[in-house]
């Protein structure tokens, strides 16, 4: 006999057994399946396993007491000749379907025949054979592709979206995943992340050129000039009101030698001056004035780029605004502001980012639903994004199944396979029998009327 060194099931006691004995508990209705830690749903198939097991039993013993009585009588009644060859035949096949079913899950009444126990014994083959079929036949991106296609993801996402409460859910979820979110993450380290990013985008980059280019397109294309005529018209407007103070700003800068009444006629000319100075620079587009300040603010954008003296003023421009203090305030700022107004948001229904948030989410369901070419593009998406999923992780997704099953036990797991599809099996010996007795009656027969 075969000596088998893996590990093995051992013979079920007698006190699992349900009929009162160790052969009985093997060929009938005692149940391999441990009682303990069984969902409600477990030990309502643990039940109707040891049902169909009684079943299959007690149509055994029937044909043996029916072989019994038979092959007793058959002198005395020749018919029952007959009877005995379909028991007969019944109590063979009833057997050997026994066998063949025990033998998946244990070693038959104990005694370890080769190629038995076969779940036990072969529990890492069947589920990395299970692992393979499930990748090969399942986890293919055609067929995920196909059946994506086939469901039309798109327009039933969108009907849900767009009908009542699907908005409203989704926004409910997004806030629970914000609040989530916001639990998890800790204020230092955000704000570490975001004076990161200031300081590599922000201050690492020299300021002067991509400043000078800017400046360069908006003073080429004049849209400095509205800046320069408001200038201009505050410039006249102040001359305007303030005539003593043009006035006293004169007298005060003259000799003391000169007299009091030559202040006030200088003031006054110097103060009628400027005001037509800057009237006429404010009526002429083409004024000398302006003409310098657009050629100073060119030059000025051409040096930002060019110049290194301009940039690495730029740059001293830049350390003074933005030090290490000012980032990092910069940094704390921005957090606490964003984290504030999104947790004030999504814990307000009522709130503008949730209602807009609603209205989207709605709008684009509808969207979906009524506009076929976008329904085909998200769908297309989606196959896309799934079969790459499928394509670069199903080895990973199968080898779930494979480690699962190496995992567990092997009586375990035998345990396990058999609650499943044990009722199933026992309708193969039930069969075995009435079919064993149907060939047995008609080889007798046959038999009989051949050589009788």
């Amino acid at each position: 006999m075969q000596v088998n060194t893996e590990r093995t099931t051992p013979p079920a006691a007698p006190a699992r057994t349900g009929d009162g004995g160790k052969g009985a508990g093997h060929i009938g209705a005692g149940t391999a399946v441990g009682h303990h830690g069984l969902s409600s749903g477990d030990a309502e198939k643990a039940a109707a396993l040891r049902k169909m097991k009684l079943l299959a039993l007690s149509l055994l013993i029937v044909m043996a007491v029916i072989f019994v009585a038979a092959f007793a009588l058959q002198k005395q009644y020749p018919w029952l000749e007959y009877v005995r060859a379909a028991a007969e035949g019944g109590m063979v096949g009833g057997l050997a379907d026994w066998f063949a079913v025990t033998a998946l899950f244990k070693y038959p009444m104990g005694v370890k025949i080769p190629h038995t126990a076969i779940i036990p014994r072969r529990k890492d083959q069947i589920g990395a054979s299970l692992g393979e079929f499930v990748e090969t036949n399942f986890l293919s991106e055609q067929v995920v592709q196909e059946k994506l296609a086939s469901v039309d993801i798109a327009r039933k996402a969108g009907a849900w979206l767009s009908g009542p409460g699907g908005a409203e859910r989704v926004a409910k979820e997004g806030a629970a995943v914000i609040r989530g979110a916001f639990k998890v993450l800790n204020d230092d380290d955000v704000q570490a992340v975001i004076e990161g990013m200031v300081r590599r985008h922000l201050l690492t980059p020299p300021w002067g050129p991509p400043v000078g280019r800017l400046a360069e397109r908006i003073f080429a294309d004049g849209h400095h000039h509205t800046l320069v005529d408001l200038m201009v018209d505050r410039t006249v407007d102040w001359v305007r009101d303030n005539h003593e103070t043009v006035s006293r700003l004169v007298s005060d800068r003259s000799p003391q030698w000169v007299p009091q009444f030559v202040d006030g006629l200088v003031g006054d000319k110097v103060y009628l001056e400027i005001l037509k100075f800057t009237k006429a620079v404010q009526s002429d587009p083409e004024h000398q004035v302006r003409q310098s300040i657009d050629k100073y603010l060119t030059e000025l954008a051409r040096d930002l780029q060019h110049d290194p003296v301009m940039i690495a003023r730029a740059e001293g421009i830049k350390a003074q605004v933005l030090g290490d203090p000012e980032v990092r305030e910069l940094a704390s700022r921005t957090w606490g502001t964003i984290k504030a107004a999104l947790l004030t948001a999504v814990d307000d229904p009522h709130s503008e980012l949730t209602v807009r948030f609603k209205a989207a989410v709605h709008d684009f369901g509808t969207r979906l639903v009524v506009d076929p070419e976008l329904a085909g593009k998200v769908n297309r998406w989606i196959g896309d994004a799934a079969g790459y999923l499928v394509k670069t992780y199903r080895s990973d997704i199968a080898g779930v199944i494979t480690d699962t099953v190496a995992r567990w036990d092997a009586e375990e797991t035998s345990q396990k396979i058999e609650l499943q599809v044990g009722k199933d099996l026992q309708f193969i010996r039930i069969n075995g029998t009435v079919v064993g007795s149907l060939a047995g009656l008609a080889i007798f027969t046959a038999a009989n009327l051949v050589f009788g």
